[in-house]
């Protein structure tokens, strides 16, 4: 590979990976507000933690849309749209009179964010395949990752100057921002002849076929299991850190970016030895790193144990994703070239799904608790282990690497 290849990679994921940030800095970045948005709109924690509820069916449904339009009208026009459309949500976010409003807002905030999350995988399988699919994409994940290291810190430091409306009015700048980007620096990356034909019920087929795909949705759902895990952990440690173990905002946004860099070493262990290790031996060695954090988290809340007792498990639990998002993504994508924006948006839809549905229990018994959130993360570990041993019956063979195209 030439050094003008690797320079061209190295901006290519740097370009993907920022669109990709969109999704956890929509997510992450208010985190630390949670109290200070529950006091001003007057309500429960429950019902701030809805607003992250939606903001997540917000980003599945909008994957779901962006995913076939893209395979139909080429990766730039509809992200370009969708980036617009968050600039816009986010000011709406910012402005909101009440807390219903605001969650109806979030979830049209999570809708937009989609366009990055659904087209920076899909360019990524235009454009490689095979093991250069898994190590692109464990090099755009180092990007992306970065995400919950800056997020929540970003967060916490808007509040020290502002207050909560400070972190969306970022948001919708961070939209622009990307939108100008993306109109300059992005190529069209699927020719005309690769599109797939306007006509919803091949859309509906393309669907189809990938949902009786024993293989793909083993890997969906293993990917599904394990980041709804990942969001009980969103959701419930703002409450738990802050709360329970009394942690400012600020400690909480430290606390919660050293995770980021959990995130990156699994991803990037991944990257660097792929091609010593198989991809579904690293997704096994995962799989079982989240069952024992897991265990060993919900122990530790259960005996109501010291913060250290917490956090390192927690931790361990999130170096676990950067192994079994990597891995289970390329092993997914790898034979669906052809509709690769639809897989792109199944592999996106099935987590926040699932994960739209964890966040909410770990509220279940009141912010002082944090039990239903050790329960959460364990039992979603162990269903990811169920899903990958249960649908998944041969792991694929990859005899040789297959020659990725140019930019």
């Amino acid at each position: 590979m030439t050094e003008i290849t690797k320079r061209k990679r190295l901006q290519l994921a740097l370009l993907l990976g920022s669109l990709a940030l969109l999704g956890p800095f929509t997510i992450d970045t208010y985190l630390p507000s949670f109290p200070t948005i529950a006091k001003e709109f007057d309500t429960t924690a429950s019902l701030v933690q809805i607003s992250l509820t939606t903001c997540l069916l917000g980003l599945g449904v909008g994957q779901l849309i962006i995913g076939p339009m893209s395979d139909v009208q080429g990766r730039r026009k509809p992200l370009l749209i969708f980036l617009i459309l968050y600039l816009v949500a986010s000011l709406t976010c910012a402005f909101a009179p009440n807390i219903y409003f605001f969650i109806a807002s979030r979830f049209i905030q999570g809708f937009s964010a989609a366009g990055g999350l659904v087209v920076s995988r899909a360019v990524v399988r235009d454009l490689y395949s095979g093991r250069e699919l898994t190590k692109f994409f464990a090099l755009l994940m180092l990007v992306n990752n970065l995400g919950p290291i800056l997020a929540p810190v970003t967060g916490g430091t808007i509040l020290a100057f502002t207050d909560w409306t400070g972190v969306f009015i970022v948001l919708a700048c961070i939209g622009l921002i990307l939108f100008l980007i993306v109109s300059a620096k992005l190529e069209e990356t699927l020719p005309s002849e690769k599109r797939t034909p306007s006509d919803p019920l091949q859309v509906v087929r393309n669907f189809g076929s990938l949902l009786k795909n024993r293989q793909f949705l083993g890997y969906a759902f293993t990917q599904g299991f394990i980041i709804a895990g990942i969001f009980a952990y969103v959701s419930g440690t703002p409450f738990v850190y802050q709360n329970i173990y009394g942690v400012s905002p600020q400690v909480f946004s430290i606390l919660f970016g050293i995770n980021g860099f959990a995130l990156m070493l699994g991803s990037q262990l991944v990257g660097r030895l792929t091609d010593i290790i198989p991809e579904t031996t690293f997704l096994k060695i995962g799989l079982l790193v989240s069952n024992l954090a897991g265990a060993v988290l919900l122990i530790s809340v259960l005996l109501k144990a010291p913060l250290a007792a917490v956090v390192i498990p927690i931790f361990f639990f999130v170096s676990s994703l950067g192994i079994i998002s990597t891995t289970s993504f390329s092993l997914a994508m790898d034979a669906q070239g052809h509709i690769a924006g639809s897989a792109s948006a199944l592999l996106g839809l099935l987590p926040f799904i699932l994960g739209s549905l964890a966040a909410p229990l770990v509220g279940v018994a009141g912010e002082n608790s944090a039990v239903p959130m050790g329960m959460v993360i364990f039992s979603a570990s162990f269903l990811a282990f169920l899903s990958y041993f249960g649908l998944v019956r041969k792991p694929s063979q990859r005899i040789q690497v297959p020659k990725s195209r140019g930019i």
